[in-house]
């Protein structure tokens, strides 16, 4: 695990409802600078609060596993990330079986328009 001070110094959100941020640090040894861009384009956890993180947040943050990590079919994985988004934002759907059968359609007619 990296634990290092930073500064957010930009947020933007995006068209896909995700954020950017950009974190400036102060200057990293050359071994810890390697370690971070050794992580460029993957998948990482962040944990950000104004304060260092104590020993039993550190054991809980290096606890933590990744969706890929839980042994879900891809299939799997969709839907419960389709159930998320619905609990979220149900879009006037009164259940959740309507709305994951709209989105599937709305996903299956996207990808059908894509073929020659």
């Amino acid at each position: 695990m990296i634990l290092l001070p930073g500064q957010i110094e930009t947020i933007s959100s995006r068209k896909d409802k995700t954020i950017r941020l950009t974190i400036g640090t102060q200057e990293l040894t050359p071994n810890k600078a390697a370690e971070i861009f050794g992580l460029n384009q993957q998948f990482v956890y962040l944990a950000i609060k104004p304060e260092a993180f104590n020993k039993s947040e550190q054991e809980d943050i290096d606890n933590l596993k990744a969706d890929y990590e839980t042994n879900k079919t891809p299939s799997q994985r969709l839907r419960a990330i389709l159930y998320k988004n619905y609990e979220q934002t149900p879009e006037g759907y009164k259940d959740f079986t309507t709305y994951y059968l709209y989105q599937m359609e709305k996903m299956c007619d996207y990808f059908k328009a894509k073929l020659l």
